[in-house]
């Protein structure tokens, strides 16, 4: 048997998809974010790049480094072990006692990836839980299927944001049944944001567990960066808030925070979290100091509201189709995967800037887009940079503006507040 054969296969569907996707090799560069090295063969330049999901620059940050090397230098490089044998280091105990305070919960457990910790986290709830019944959400992340399917629960998806589909699964279900709803906060593509509020009302009345995922909000949003459902003043109706390092803290793993017993039979049923490796001492020191100064520092979140307000303002006013989003997530509508991976691969190759095309399965068929991730460090000619590379992009490779060349998003109301609850949450 030919056993290379089939995986040939599956490569040239991918290729006869137009999905195929290539990593661009980059080298970040230190204190110069987002500039980066972009090597290519024997090519190697500077670019800007508008993708990273190191939504605040935090990755870049002097005293989270410093951190990093202080803990390296002290503690060595590597954990040496699970949780259960010598790898429970003290900077990670001072990291979980951080993230159980950010979101005002008893416990927090730290894992090695925020798609482990939705996989490792909603698998167990669901199989601890009797007879449970997984309501999720259409949009839900692969982290959070995989979760889902790993339960072995019985699961029902619900229309995105659609509570009243919501409440009709859980009516049918009834009180008694032991339910378990799974969520985000903000959805990264479309950059849109659930209805907590009425989600937990509705986990009140039909007495269901509640389960969300805050990646792209944490350390974004609230008055401590403890995510949407600080700033609307929820989380303490959310039984279980999971969370990203990767993201706005700059850093890598994931985690849950919740009560002290939910918290503690994930980790001992939780086999993602039994056997593996725990995340060495200087990331855990330089994710708690990333943590410590976002929980007091305002300047970084308000400095990306204001560059993220107003590259959707000149985008939009170009006339590119910028797709409607509430939040620091700028998609941008391209509509077709060739000409997706075209206008990506143009921007690099002629405009030295880096945005990876987001094709199926990431997103629906027909909806491939650019996803720009304005960050404090993008300033106003970085942006007025990118606008005139996107219109030269677009009228290079015949890719459709928006109706009548009109802004395709109004210029008000597109982006939440970061630090102010709503009145009376």
């Amino acid at each position: 048997m030919n056993y290379q054969r089939f995986f040939e296969e599956a490569i040239d569907q991918v290729h006869a998809e137009r999905r195929y996707r290539v990593f661009a090799d980059i080298e970040r560069i230190a204190g110069a974010f987002p500039r980066a090295i972009w090597r290519s063969g024997d090519r190697s330049e500077e670019i800007t790049v508008w993708c990273s999901n190191d939504y605040l620059g935090m990755g870049q940050n002097p005293q989270v480094v410093s951190a990093m090397q202080e803990a390296a230098g002290r503690m060595g490089s590597g954990a040496g072990g699970t949780r259960n044998i010598s790898g429970t280091n003290h900077p990670l105990v001072e990291l979980e006692l951080e993230l159980a305070d950010l979101h005002r919960k008893e416990a927090a457990l730290v894992f090695t990836s925020g798609f482990v910790s939705n996989e490792a986290s909603i698998s167990t709830i669901g199989r601890l839980l009797p007879n449970c019944l997984i309501i999720s959400d259409e949009l839900n992340h692969a982290s959070m299927i995989e979760g889902v399917r790993r339960s072995g629960a019985e699961k029902k998806i619900f229309r995105h944001n659609d509570v009243a589909h919501l409440e009709s699964i859980l009516a049918a279900a009834g009180r008694e049944r032991a339910k378990l709803i799974v969520f985000e906060s903000v959805y990264s593509m479309d950059g849109d944001v659930a209805p907590i509020a009425q989600i937990a009302d509705l986990a009140d009345k039909y007495n269901a567990m509640t389960y969300i995922d805050e990646v792209h909000a944490v350390g974004m949003y609230g008055p401590r960066g403890g995510g949407i459902t600080e700033r609307e003043g929820l989380a303490h109706r959310i039984d279980v808030i999971e969370g990203t390092l990767a993201k706005a803290y700059g850093m890598l793993g994931g985690y849950i925070t919740g009560s002290a017993t939910v918290v503690d039979a994930v980790r001992s049923y939780a086999p993602g979290f039994i056997f593996t490796t725990a995340l060495p001492p200087a990331i855990a020191a330089g994710a708690t100091t990333s943590i410590r100064h976002l929980k007091v520092s305002q300047s970084e979140r308000e400095a990306q509201q204001r560059q993220v307000t107003r590259t959707k303002d000149v985008l939009a006013q170009a006339g590119l189709p910028v797709m409607a989003s509430s939040t620091h997530i700028v998609p941008v509508l391209v509509g077709d995967p060739e000409l997706c991976k075209m206008a990506t691969d143009r921007l690099l190759g002629v405009h030295g800037i880096y945005i990876q095309p987001i094709n199926y399965p990431t997103v629906p068929r027909g909806t491939e887009r650019l996803r720009i991730t304005p960050t404090p460090f993008h300033d106003n000619v970085l942006i007025d940079t990118l606008k005139d590379a996107l219109v030269e992009t677009w009228d290079a490779l015949g890719i459709p503006y928006g109706a009548a060349g009109r802004p395709a998003v109004a210029s008000s109301d597109r982006i939440i507040p970061l630090l102010v609850p709503k009145s009376g949450g």
